[in-house]
């Protein structure tokens, strides 16, 4: 009996050292820490999985490692291996027309150096005059690796390390790509040996998958109808194949990444090709919006590479009190459950039931009021990390009563004008580049500076 109880003893002990042990373990363990190499994070879907960060913002706002100049353009900051890459532009003084020359940026991620800069010359006549201001599309960081895409067609992959230039491609001159009026918007997105984008060029070239390594063309698929659409290309796996999403300006189209093979196609045409966010997935359902045409929700097949229209919700038009569902113009939507949640035409949020599109709330107090109020939204736990046209950093969460605004801070300064043509109809001043959130900081810019600030608990 003694030795049962001192055997009992033994295990108690040994159980509560694993305990203690299991606890140190969790307490010295440091908390995770992530890069954000593309366009929207890994996956480019938007996920912050970091831990270890603030709940609320220090009293005087956020405190900023370093800041540097930088020049003008949309192209948001990425980060891999303590490195920040970015394009910017420059218009060339006393020249006629809108000649200029896009940069390729890196900077040390710790200290803001400039580690290498590589530049070329670039004419941005065919762009809308008052948007010709830069690149649009974020950089691509692969290993040893980082591709650009320049507003008017150039992409190139550089050398990380020294920003040589290992390929480049014109797709103006190579395809007969015709820019769209807003220029071309398409970060690149890797897939195993391929680098794949959309070159909109002639003969079928819309979508084009190029090896990585060399830049040749190893397939092209799609016949350019019309005007470029601007959401960037995106990869989900489901009915245990890969799935590449392209929209254009007639059918969103899944295709075979690796081989450009046509899967399915769903028509939904789309005004003025004001298509830009991303299109989102969850379980199986896929979800578009844009500006004129609304938005539409897809049913994927869970055996095999084929899907269905469930809706598409366009409403008279995008006004406020004539559009239905949600008109969406550079935010992407948040699905979350039965519910999604997006910024409509003129910057109003709403929050809408997932399979009927019917509206259930809207709200006027978290983006910039008026044509095209926009947000760039990260997940983080159970919360979001919400960038407005406004400057500002917003921590919030969305339900199906409503939204919750949990802080607020004012971010970076918007120097971006909302102008649209020659009359600048609108004269307010915006941020739409999409932060970069990544080891425990986040990285944001505008049309002057570029900088980096903690968003660490303390």
């Amino acid at each position: 009996m003694r030795n049962d109880t001192i055997q009992n003893n033994r295990e108690i002990q040994a159980v509560a050292a694993l305990a203690i042990l299991s606890l140190w373990t969790t307490l010295l363990t440091p908390a995770t820490a992530e890069d954000w190499p593309q366009w929207a994070g890994e996956g480019r879907l938007g996920n912050w999985n970091e831990t270890g960060i603030l709940d609320e913002f220090p009293e005087g706002g956020l405190e900023f490692t370093w800041r540097k100049p930088i020049r003008s353009g949309y192209s948001a900051p990425v980060v891999a291996d303590g490195r920040v890459f970015t394009m910017d532009w420059m218009m060339t003084p006393d020249t006629r027309g809108l000649d200029g020359t896009e940069r390729a940026l890196c900077l040390d991620e710790e200290t803001g150096e400039t580690l290498w800069e590589t530049e070329w010359p670039v004419n941005y006549a065919t762009i809308m005059a008052s948007y010709a201001t830069g690149p649009r599309a974020a950089p691509t960081a692969d290993g040893d690796r980082v591709y650009m895409a320049g507003a008017v067609g150039h992409i190139l992959c550089l050398n990380v390390e020294t920003g040589d230039v290992i390929w480049k491609r014109d797709t103006v001159e190579e395809f007969g790509t015709n820019i769209p009026i807003f220029g071309t918007s398409f970060p690149p997105i890797i897939d195993g040996d391929l680098m794949i984008t959309i070159v909109g060029g002639e003969d079928n070239a819309l979508a084009v998958g190029f090896n990585k390594m060399t830049g040749k063309e190893v397939w092209r698929n799609i016949n350019t109808q019309g005007e470029l659409c601007y959401s960037p290309p995106m990869i989900y796996e489901h009915a245990g194949v890969k799935q590449l999403l392209i929209w254009d300006i007639n059918f969103l189209h899944s295709l075979n990444p690796q081989t450009g093979g046509a899967y399915w196609s769903i028509p939904f045409s789309v005004g003025s090709a004001m298509a830009i966010g991303n299109v989102q997935k969850s379980g199986s359902h896929l979800l578009a919006s844009s500006f004129y045409s609304g938005s539409m929700l897809i049913k994927l097949d869970d055996d095999e590479p084929k899907a269905e229209l469930v809706w598409a919700v366009k409403g008279k038009s995008e006004m406020p009190d004539k559009s239905e569902g949600l008109h969406s113009i550079i935010t992407t939507p948040i699905i979350i459950g039965d519910y999604f949640y997006g910024s409509c035409a003129y910057g109003q949020l709403r929050g809408l039931e997932l399979m009927t599109s019917e509206r259930v709330w809207e709200s006027d107090k978290f983006t910039r009021q008026g044509r095209w109020g926009t947000f760039f939204w990260v997940k983080n736990g159970e919360r979001y990390f919400v960038a407005n046209d406004l400057g500002e950093l917003i921590i919030m969460q969305f339900t199906p009563e409503g939204p919750i605004e949990i802080d607020r801070t004012m971010l970076i300064e918007p120097l971006t004008s909302a102008g649209f043509g020659p009359r600048k109809m609108f004269d307010d001043q915006v941020n739409w580049v999409h932060p970069a959130y990544a080891n425990k900081h986040i990285i944001v810019r505008n049309d002057k500076e570029i900088m980096r600030a903690s968003l660490a608990a303390k």
